[in-house]
C-alpha cells in the first residue's frame, strides 16, 4: 500500500489546446483530452499562450501545457 512518504516518479510531457473563445478554455481542452488517455495526472502549467491569426483577426487561442503524470508501479 502506497503512503504519502513513498518515493515517487512521474513524466512531464508538453500538449497544445487549443479554442475559438478563449486561452483559459484551450487550455482546459488540453487537460481534459489528455485525461482521457492518461492516468493519474497531477499537475499541469500553462507554459506559453499564442493566437492564430486569420486576415488580421485571432480565429484561434492556444495554450502550451505541460502536465505531470504518475508512473504507474
Amino acid at each position: 500500500m502506497s503512503t504519502s512518504t513513498d518515493p515517487s516518479v512521474y513524466k512531464v510531457t508538453e500538449i497544445i489546446g487549443t479554442s475559438p473563445t478563449s486561452w483559459e478554455e484551450a487550455a482546459k481542452n488540453a487537460v481534459e483530452t489528455a485525461a482521457d488517455s492518461l492516468r493519474h495526472l497531477r499537475i499541469a502549467e500553462v507554459c506559453k499562450l499564442d493566437v492564430k491569426i486569420d486576415n488580421g483577426k485571432v480565429v484561434e487561442y492556444r495554450a502550451r501545457v505541460s502536465v505531470s503524470f504518475k508512473y504507474e508501479t
